[in-house]
């Protein structure tokens, strides 16, 4: 047995690797530098904790972890000490006392992990406190988690990230390893040239999540959608609910809770301290819901979420794939579910338009855009085209609502023609430009009081989509936007009001003349796919059980939370759902049975082997 395999046993208490994971371990432990994309709920932590193991017993000394966020700190280095691994933090949620000591610690190798943000790593004082660890030959490996955080072009820049080339420059021969769970070609090559890893391997692990089912609908009325979607699939259970602003989180979160969910707001405008209980509570109880913008999720370990749903459209592919692989990190069945409409492609149309960025930048986000709108509207397989995107090959899923429910598909050309055709004759008979609904009615042939104000009921294309349904037009639209041959441009009068109107785009051209065809899927109410056959109130992990084992694992989850309480953790920190299973199912009765169990390392069996056994022991009495 190679000594990373006895580490993953001894230490993390599982059997094999998965996928990529004994390669990327070998290779750094070695000494080799890497760029690891693997999807979440992969096993990306392991592949430098391993390697942080295996080099402090060679005597390289400790290895320190870039990442983002305090929660994904907390929870890693309390999972690592339950696991008998010598690991600390240093962050904001510490005194100066306990700094110090952390620090100490540091400086006389009783560490094996010490994990720090971004803006603490790069100050003096740690940059000190590094420079000593490499003097003395004791800095092992440095770790960035969440590299996507490096590129510009990433769905989640964050400026500090960048100046974390300056440890390739300052600390020469110590191993580096990024990681990531998302980023495409172009993201790579900025994280690869942004921390000066181009010598690196690289390793990309399968995109592919296939216990995520992905179901897309068109918005039609969003809590009424999220509310029957959580009622038939997940009642009572833990998922995330992103909204677009802090306002619709907290409206949202409101009207969840009255309608009797377990839902809780999270957004940055929010007071730290109730932001943190909120996370908390998030982190530690069952089935809780929590309403949030993007300020939430990254670094959140929670295996057990059982949804993630988008009420308002992403910014592109990469924030949705790495926002919706938040649910189901155990491996069990989970839903990423979104609705949109055409509201959420003229508001994210319009902040790229009206950034600052430079023009390039704002053609490589209408491009991700466009991407994530076209994955949206998508009638085949909704898993090939996520994967495609990341340059992955695959067959259809037969899990996503396309697969399950194949839509109808009707030809939008002749509509796409007459809407682009209106944006023209209106703005040639009066030099203006006008919204959305305006044109609607123009096409449409509805002589509202707007259209007979500006006499537009005399165009030559007034009326001449009046077989079209508002829905069918405004489906219609979200093509043309996602073409380019609409653009949306903001008017702001004197007054102060602004509004959103429609022009021409650069594409328009090739679809007045025909030389473009716009199919549509067929607008109507989204059928749900079939429902994961669970019993009620049976947490995802047990479902297989019978209904002994049933009593044993609702045993063990409240031994586990007692023992949570005690050293204050999330309950998973302590054992997975997954791992309580099967112990359930193995109702071991001496130590010797809990050999082989997923996530039972030697320090747990050492801390809990007699108490898991005396749980199983009591529920049979």
């Amino acid at each position: 047995m190679s000594s990373s395999l006895y580490i993953l046993h001894e230490v993390f208490g599982y059997e094999a690797f998965r996928g990529p994971q004994a390669d990327i371990v070998e290779h750094v432990s070695a000494g080799g530098d890497a760029l690891v994309l693997m999807p979440t709920g992969g096993g990306k932590s392991l592949c430098y904790q391993i390697p942080a193991i295996a080099r402090q017993r060679a005597g390289c000394g400790i290895t320190v972890v870039v990442s983002p966020l305090i929660a994904l700190m907390h929870d890693q280095v309390g999972a690592l000490r339950e696991a008998g691994v010598a690991a600390a933090f240093l962050n904001s949620t510490l005194d100066w006392p306990q700094t110090l000591k952390v620090e100490q610690q540091t400086a006389e190798g009783e560490l094996t992990l010490l994990y720090a943000a971004p803006e603490r790593v790069m100050t003096e004082r740690f940059l000190a406190l590094l420079d000593g660890l490499h003097a003395r030959g004791q800095l092992a490996l440095l770790a960035i988690d969440e590299a996507h955080c490096v590129s510009q072009w990433g769905h989640d820049f964050r400026p500090e990230y960048r100046q974390l080339a300056l440890l390739a420059e300052r600390y020469a021969g110590v191993p580096r390893i990024a990681l990531t769970a998302t980023a495409d070609a172009l993201t790579r090559a900025d994280i690869l040239e942004g921390l000066q890893l181009q010598a690196a391997r690289l390793f990309i692990s399968s995109f592919d999540r296939p216990n995520i089912r992905y179901h897309v609908e068109e918005k039609k009325e969003p809590l009424a959608q999220l509310l029957r979607f959580i009622a038939q699939e997940h009642a009572h259970e833990a998922g995330i609910v992103y909204c677009q602003s802090r306002r619709r989180v907290e409206e949202m979160a409101r009207a969840l809770a009255d309608a009797g969910v377990q839902a809780l707001p999270y957004h940055a405008g929010m007071p730290s301290e109730l932001r943190q209980a909120h996370q908390d509570r998030f982190l530690r109880e069952d089935g809780i819901v929590m309403v949030a913008t993007i300020a939430f999720g990254m670094g959140i370990d929670k295996p057990d979420v059982r949804f993630v749903a988008h009420v308002d459209m992403p910014r592109n592919i990469e924030g949705y794939y790495q926002e919706t692989g938040r649910a189901g990190r155990d491996g069990l069945a989970a839903d990423a579910w979104m609705i949109y409409g055409l509201q959420d492609v003229v508001n994210q149309r319009r902040m790229i338009d009206e950034g600052e960025a430079a023009e390039e930048f704002k053609a490589v986000l209408r491009g991700k855009l466009d991407a994530l709108l076209a994955l949206a509207e998508a009638t085949d397989c909704r898993r090939q085209r996520l994967l495609a995107y990341f340059g992955e090959t695959s067959g259809p899923c037969g899990n996503c609502d396309n697969c399950l429910h194949p839509p109808a598909v009707w030809d939008g050309t002749d509509a796409a023609r007459k809407l682009l055709s209106t944006i023209y004759r209106v703005h040639q008979a009066s030099g203006l430009s006008f919204g959305m609904g305006h044109l609607m009615d123009i096409v449409r042939g509805q002589a509202s009081d707007k259209v007979r104000q500006f006499g537009h009921e005399g165009l030559s294309t007034f009326g001449l989509g009046a077989a079209y349904s508002e829905r069918q037009l405004r489906a219609v639209l979200r093509q043309l936007l996602a073409l380019g041959a609409a653009e949306v441009r903001r008017v702001v009068l004197d007054s102060g009001h602004a509004f959103d109107t429609l022009t021409l785009g650069a594409q328009a051209r090739s679809l007045l003349r025909g030389e473009q065809q716009v199919l549509l899927r067929q607008s109507s109410a989204a059928a749900r796919g079939k429902s994961r056959s669970r019993r009620a109130g049976v947490a995802a992990a047990a479902a297989a059980l019978g209904p002994e084992a049933q009593v044993r694992f609702i045993n063990l989850k409240a031994w586990r939370a007692e023992v949570a309480r005690e050293h204050g953790l999330p309950a998973y920190v302590v054992f997975q759902d997954t791992t309580l299973a099967a112990i359930a199912e193995r109702n071991p009765r001496a130590l010797p049975d809990l050999d082989g169990i997923a996530g039972m390392g030697a320090k747990r069996l050492d801390a809990y082997g007699a108490q898991v056994i005396e749980v199983c022991r009591s529920a049979q009495d």
